[in-house]
């Protein structure tokens, strides 16, 4: 569809953050050692977190609603949607950096998307609304490559 609202992009986030959880809850079920479980476990976490938080747009009584309603016009279907289907399968059981790589790469496209749809909004409070999502982000993989430092430093 070429046409959609806000709301329907950040629904569609929340669920690949929720889609990112399943899958690091996976692979921490796969027979890694303590520390990749450990890091895909505080993934998974961190995951679910984000998730909650775009659902909190969507919830009635929001301050956003009218941002949300907001169409626009993409020709393409949101962008990155196979990311989650390029994950490998099965993680480098040894090492955590290999883990991080792989968020890394999955918080990069949801930041793209959001400073893209900043670059095109059709208003200022769309674009404010998704400069503040796109500075989240890239709070969240400072946040997120701190922390799995500190677990590879343990």
């Amino acid at each position: 569809m070429r046409f959609h609202q806000v709301k329907e992009l950040v629904d569609w986030a929340a669920d690949y953050h929720a889609r990112l959880a399943e899958e690091y809850a996976r692979m921490a079920q796969s027979g890694v050692n303590d520390r990749v479980r450990m890091a895909l476990d505080y993934l998974a976490e961190r995951e679910r977190k984000l998730q909650g938080d775009l659902l909190g747009y969507l919830d009635d009584g929001s301050d956003h609603t009218a941002v949300l309603t907001t169409w626009f016009d993409d020709p393409n279907d949101f962008p990155h949607a196979p990311v989650l289907e390029r994950l490998p399968k099965d993680v480098d059981g040894e090492s955590v950096q290999s883990v991080l790589a792989m968020a890394l790469t999955a918080h990069r496209t949801l930041q793209d998307m959001y400073a893209h749809r900043a670059e095109t909004a059709g208003g200022n409070d769309e674009r404010a609304f998704f400069e503040s999502l796109s500075a989240g982000h890239e709070a969240e993989v400072r946040r997120i490559a701190r922390d799995m430092q500190r677990l590879e430093d343990y």
